[in-house]
């Protein structure tokens, strides 16, 4: 497997003698990432992400990230049918949470994964839609769980009809910030939710220094010579500067029959420098140094959440209208 690492962080762009000797500083947090394909044979797919974890365990990874629907084939390229939420596994004894807990244990520092979650109710509400929730979790070498976060946006595109697995995650605490590593702030959204500007900046309003989006994308069958990985990368990392925050996101590669994904798992600082990027083509492990403080420095100079203008922004939280796609006067 692939290894590539980024011991030092390239200097802060805006860190001041002033300004640092005024801060207390922050210890770097070394972060790892696996990005894998998917293999029929469950020990071989097993193996793989074992491997990747115990490299960046190694290699003095502080937590390592693994990819969407971590154990699973990617289900959404053909619809759901009658039942999809037959696929779900449950939260806490289902075979991801034991898979993150057993390699927590094993190497002694948090690992986080994904799965197809089998919960028929939440908040005191009942749903009987036969779907589940896509649900992104962090486990703690105790075994506890440290953090679960729902996906909240579902894409509905030819091969990837997520609609017809999952439901979104709730509107209750939609952005929660984590701080399950000693003083970091982390947020846990999902693929599809990468795209979304106001979901980068409610985690940042929430004070997130580090977002983590396990992905599963590739290639459009519809559209097979539109190669979106570029325009998947910009809007991260722009998302990214605009927000001050560090962007981890692991992505599976490999054809898994209707799509070929294509890897490009990248860490980003708020400075929207490429930390650490892996191949589209071969699974890997990326480790790299974080400096939090280069959150503070960027949003000193460019202070994006104190300048905002939420009186303006109504339309933003007006319902969806189905009958304008593009929007409307």
């Amino acid at each position: 497997m692939l290894t590539i690492t980024t011991p030092t962080p390239p200097e802060p762009l805006t860190r001041t003698p002033l300004t640092s000797t005024q801060k207390t500083q922050r210890s770097l947090l070394r972060v790892g990432l696996v990005q894998h394909r998917w293999h029929e044979d469950e020990q071989e797919l097993r193996a793989e992400l074992d491997e990747g974890i115990a490299t960046a365990a190694r290699l003095g990874a502080q937590v390592v990230f693994l990819p969407e629907l971590t154990l699973s084939r990617y289900p959404a390229f053909v619809e759901g049918g009658a039942n999809p939420g037959r696929q779900a596994e449950d939260l806490l004894t289902g075979p991801t949470f034991i898979f993150a807990a057993k390699a927590a244990a094993e190497h002694g520092i948090p690992v986080h994964a994904s799965l197809y979650e089998r919960d028929d109710r939440e908040n005191g509400e009942s749903y009987d839609d036969g779907l589940g929730f896509n649900t992104a979790i962090l486990v703690a070498p105790s075994g506890r769980l440290l953090a679960r976060t729902r996906k909240l946006h579902i894409p509905v595109t030819a091969g990837y009809y997520e609609d017809t697995y999952f439901r979104g995650g709730p509107a209750a605490d939609p952005y929660p910030v984590h701080t399950a590593l000693g003083d970091v702030k982390l947020g846990l959204p999902t693929c599809w939710d990468e795209w979304f500007p106001e979901v980068a900046r409610a985690y940042s309003l929430g004070g997130a220094e580090v977002l983590v989006y396990p992905t599963a994308i590739g290639s459009e069958p519809d559209f097979p010579k539109f190669d979106t990985q570029p325009l998947w990368q910009q809007v991260i990392v722009g998302n990214g500067i605009a927000n001050g925050t560090f962007m981890v996101v692991p992505n599976r590669h490999g054809n898994e029959g209707l799509i070929t994904f294509y890897g490009s798992s990248f860490i980003s600082d708020p400075y929207g420098r490429i930390l650490v990027q892996a191949p589209r083509d071969e699974s890997a492990v990326l480790v790299a140094d974080l400096d939090l403080q280069q959150r503070e420095d960027w949003l000193a100079l460019f202070p994006f959440l104190t300048t905002r203008r939420p009186d303006t922004y109504g339309r933003l939280i007006e319902p969806v209208d189905h009958a304008s796609p593009l929007g409307k006067a």
